[in-house]
């Protein structure tokens, strides 16, 4: 899911532009939700700095001592990543943002197809991004690789465990295997797993363990492999 988080100085403009982008959200199913709306800038910036944030729609005029470029400036030195779209009326400033590496600059009033074309872009240039994210079904479902631990097959399910939930959808290994990232390897005839979130491996009882205390099995078909490849990464205990 990518967290999105609005700061613009107006409320109104903020409540506006939430309700408009849940309901492409919705409409769209796209995998996306506003985490934060504020007007305080001091709080968006302690939140950005505490928090997983995927996308930032921001106001250039924050009526504070410090501007929507100077927020944008300190978010480009600790994300490089985040997806930065400014929001505004300040048309002056449609060629300045764009040293910040901005998605988009969109301009008030804001409307619906405007946004929904923004949106659209984002996630199509996030699932083109090589092995950040993972898209598991046709409705827009996207998981930031570095957060699923580990893929189960449950009956006619795939249930990607990451480390805050579970996504489940009606797929199969043979479907996603070839478009998942080298380091997810299978390791059990019902289990994926990804070596790099890995806490331990235990091939005497064939368990896996990771932060979280989940665990996944070891299949006899895959030991071999799986230990071929934990060892190679040399990131376990074993």
């Amino acid at each position: 899911m990518l967290n999105v988080v609005l700061c613009d100085d107006n409320p109104n403009v903020l409540k506006r532009l939430e309700k408009m982008l849940e309901g492409i959200f919705i409409n769209g199913s796209y995998d996306a939700h506003v985490t934060l709306s504020s007007t305080n800038v001091h709080e968006v910036l302690d939140f950005l700095n505490n928090n997983k944030v995927d996308v930032l729609f921001l106001d250039i005029n924050l009526k504070s001592n410090i501007s929507g470029l100077d927020v944008a400036e300190e978010v480009r030195k600790r994300n490089k990543s985040l997806y930065l779209i400014f929001a505004t009326a300040h048309l002056e400033y449609a060629m300045l943002v764009y040293k910040y590496k901005t998605f988009d600059f969109i301009a008030k009033p804001f409307t619906v197809s405007r946004l929904e074309d923004t949106i659209q872009r984002l996630f199509e240039d996030v699932e083109g991004l090589p092995k950040r994210y993972i898209k598991i079904d046709s409705k827009n479902t996207i998981i930031d690789e570095n957060t699923i631990e580990y893929i189960k097959r449950d009956g006619m399910k795939l249930v990607f465990h990451s480390n805050n939930r579970d996504y489940e959808t009606y797929s199969s290994f043979k479907k996603i295997q070839s478009n998942l990232p080298e380091n997810f390897i299978r390791c059990h005839k019902s289990f994926i797993a990804n070596v790099n979130l890995i806490k331990d491996v235990d091939p005497v009882v064939n368990k896996i363990s990771f932060s979280d205390d989940m665990v996944c099995n070891i299949g006899p078909k895959y030991k071999k492999k799986f230990m071929e490849v934990i060892n190679n990464y040399g990131n376990t205990t074993t």
